[in-house]
């Protein structure tokens, strides 16, 4: 086979891909929606499967046995295990318009730049590695095949650098096919479509391979009885579960979901909920296929080659030994596929962190002329997400040129996992925590990262040299893969450590002062939001419909505002709530949330307890107090709201998270607020984000606005830019927590002054 067949093969495939890529594109353009989306969406998470699964699962069962399964063992369970994780966090990127998953962390602390700028660098620097492990797999790949074919000759001169000439390659196409839209919250569906494809590819080469060992290479019984024969095997397979195979697992699990390329493909590219419930059993199903075949290679290529080839490359070096030329080029394609797919994907993502959470905030906080007199904007975003995709390929080709071309393609991977993993404490613990704020994230993350690069990264760079082996100044018990005199593995070491230290910095930095203003918002939404119905109402088994608790609680709020409630929890829900369907828990807990703002939450859990009492068939006297406490509350509300209607002032309630629990018709008519603003739960940033999205205040007056309205007892006057009208804004704390907002139209005093 002549080396150009190989460069004219691996482009003219890269070329296919962008011709698939710009007819989804197109498609998409046009309207033409896809029935078969969900699939398409499912197979793109693939993407997870990289050269690392296509060459180094083989390398890692001829040389540790079952280890390899960690790696997908965890992707396995949480998508089967943990969906609802996956769903809730889709709902709240959505919901927040969050595009990365650096941005979907500083969203969560405040919307802090600084913990979503941490997380871009630490998202990049663990993205590194993970180039270079593609650019191994390919360049090693494209020189087996060339040295095959031409072993007198040498590499041609064209050739020269091959890992250079494929980051190279890689980065064009990753503009070519990422950065041809600013906007990164719309959906590249020809990215989606191109990477389902590569998908496809790389299964079914690898299952070309696996069929053509189990029957032309090989009978398979014959592959079975020799490989328990073999002694080399015997010693792979003779070690059980061990803290590297945990490590591995535990990894993989947050990997599935942290990996920037992952959280693109899963959560931005996600379009229905559909899309999820296919996902959940199509994608395990993928990582089994692909997999299937895994052993009888790695077998195989222990009987056949042995040593004398790198363990890595015995997926392709099997059928060149062979003289199975073809199959040696479908085999190269599909390390290809599976190798590019990681590049783009990744580079896209990765642009988008530097573009949105590094770069543009340096510039925007200096009023960089470039960016202020920019008419276009969305080419000077663009400018620099390509120039990053340049920059973060040739990093990692650097890193394969100075650490990794002697390490194997599992080592590297996994080096990539456990940085990444550094997010695990911050997202998770973020969910579930309302305490934790951005102090404590960035300790956490800061401290997690050093730990990494000292007990991780740093004797992969330097295997061997003495500050590794013997610790800095000789100091045994501060060597990096054996802190304290720690004897774990050095996977697992690296990981308890830096996990275990995030961890407690993220704890006791959030417990060293409170919340801002600002955190406590977003970590209402992103802890409350998802919150479900208290401990008594989980179990509780009554035939309680939709329409039974929007008419309960109509009585309270009003059918208008209860019923844009309900259609609000609906859409974030992603799902349609029929009034006849029967309510779960989910519905229910949303329906004591929405009722707890308005009366209280032992009123409100009251009035509920009341009503499954009354579907249970409970006696009448509880059916009478549940309408006598509902027309006590609805009586004494009704009056409040018709005296507060007929005051001059717009008037508003907030609770102590800062959001809207109570506000008269007035404070819509003053801030000119569309009826969505108008509903119990909003939070206050919703509120001042609306006026200037309508253009009637800045970005500058937002934050004054922002901090006078959090730091009650407070008073300002605005001149809204769009009416013309001068409002002053009066905030009164609650004795409880949460503030009374006054808002009076001071235009004629103004103008008459």
């Amino acid at each position: 086979m002549n080396s150009w067949i190989i460069v004219v093969t691996a482009i003219a495939y890269l070329l296919s891909l962008f011709a698939v890529a710009h007819l989804g594109d197109r498609r998409a353009a046009e309207g033409r929606a896809s029935a078969s989306r969900p699939g398409i969406y499912a197979l793109s998470l693939a993407v997870y499967c990289t050269s690392w699964t296509f060459f180094g699962s083989v390398g890692v069962a001829a040389t540790d046995g079952f280890s390899f399964l960690a790696i997908y063992i965890g992707p396995i369970l949480v998508f089967v295990f943990g969906h609802r994780v996956v769903d809730r966090i889709i709902r709240l990127a959505k919901a927040e318009k969050i595009t990365t998953i650096a941005d979907f962390i500083g969203s969560r602390y405040g919307k802090s730049p600084s913990v979503a700028a941490i997380a871009a660098v630490i998202a990049l620097i663990g993205a590194v590695p993970y180039i270079a492990l593609q650019l191994k797999a390919i360049s090693t790949s494209v020189a087996t095949l060339v040295a095959y074919y031409r072993p007198q000759e040498g590499m041609p001169p064209f050739f020269g650098d091959i890992a250079l000439l494929v980051a190279l390659l890689l980065g064009v196409f990753a503009i070519l096919f990422g950065t041809r839209q600013a906007d990164a919250t719309e959906h590249q569906d020809g990215l989606v479509v191109a990477v389902a494809m590569e998908s496809i590819v790389k299964l079914g080469a690898f299952v070309a391979v696996g069929v053509w060992v189990c029957t032309g290479l090989f009978d398979a019984p014959d592959l079975f009885a020799n490989a328990i024969a073999d002694q080399r095997i015997q010693a792979a397979f003779s070690s059980g579960i061990d803290g590297r195979f945990v490590a591995s697992l535990v990894l993989s699990a947050f990997a599935i979901l942290l990996l920037p390329r992952q959280f693109h493909m899963t959560v931005v590219e996600n379009r229905s909920r559909e899309e999820v419930r296919r996902a959940r059993w199509l994608f395990p199903l993928y990582l089994v296929a692909i997999n299937v075949f895994v052993l009888p290679i790695a077998a195989a290529g222990v009987l056949r080659l042995g040593g004398s080839v790198d363990a890595d490359l015995y997926v392709l070096s099997l059928p060149l030994s062979q003289g199975n030329d073809a199959l040696a080029l479908v085999a190269f394609l599909g390390g290809l596929s599976a190798a590019t797919a990681m590049v783009i994907v990744a580079c896209v993502a990765l642009s988008i962190m530097v573009s949105n959470d590094l770069v543009l905030p340096i510039l925007l906080k200096r009023r960089d002329e470039a960016v202020m007199g920019e008419r276009d904007a969305s080419r000077l975003i663009l400018s620099i997400r390509r120039t990053a995709i340049f920059v973060i390929v040739l990093l990692g080709y650097l890193y394969y040129r100075f650490a990794g071309g002697s390490t194997a393609l599992a080592a590297i991977g996994l080096l990539s996992f456990a940085a990444i993993a550094q997010f695990a404490p911050a997202l998770f613990l973020g969910l579930v925590w309302k305490g934790a704020n951005a102090r404590g994230a960035k300790a956490g993350l800061v401290s997690g990262t050093l730990v990494w690069l000292y007990t991780l990264l740093l004797p992969a760079v330097l295997p061997g040299s003495a500050f590794v082996l013997d610790g800095p100044f000789a100091i045994a018990s501060l060597r990096p893969q054996a802190l304290l005199g720690l004897d774990l593995d050095p996977l697992l070491h690296g990981v308890v450590i830096s996990l275990g230290l995030n961890t407690l910095l993220l704890v006791f930095g959030s417990l060293s002062r409170q919340a801002s203003p600002r955190e406590r918002i977003q970590a209402s939404i992103f802890v409350r939001q998802d919150g479900g119905a208290s401990t008594g109402f989980r179990r509780a088994r009554a035939d309680v419909t939709v329409g039974d608790l929007k008419a309960t609680i109509a009585r309270y709020l009003g059918a208008e505002r209860t019923e844009r409630s309900f259609q609000s929890f609906g859409e974030a829900e992603r799902r349609p709530l029929n009034d006849g369907e029967e309510a779960d828990s989910r519905i229910i807990g949303f329906s004591e949330q929405l009722l707890g703002s308005a009366i209280g939450s032992a009123s409100s859990r009251l009035v509920l307890s009341l009503l499954l009492q009354r579907h249970k068939g409970s006696s009448r006297s509880a059916i009478r107090l549940l309408d006598d406490a509902s027309e006590a509350l609805q009586y004494n509300r009704d009056i409040l709201r018709i005296a507060l209607d007929q005051v001059d002032q717009g008037l508003a309630v907030f609770d102590q998270d800062f959001r809207l629990t109570f506000w008269n018709r007035q404070l819509r008519d003053l801030l000119d607020l569309p009826p969505q603003i108008g509903q119990i739960g909003t939070p206050l940033t919703a509120v001042l984000e609306e006026m200037r999205a309508a253009g009637e205040i800045d970005a500058e007056e937002y934050a004054r606005s922002f901090e006078a309205l959090t730091k009650a007892p407070a008073q300002r006057q605005i001149t809204l830019k769009r009416s013309g009208r001068i409002i002053e804004i009066r905030t009164h704390p609650m004795p409880e927590g949460g503030l009374v907002v006054t808002v009076s139209d001071m235009t004629e005093r103004v103008q008459h002054a």
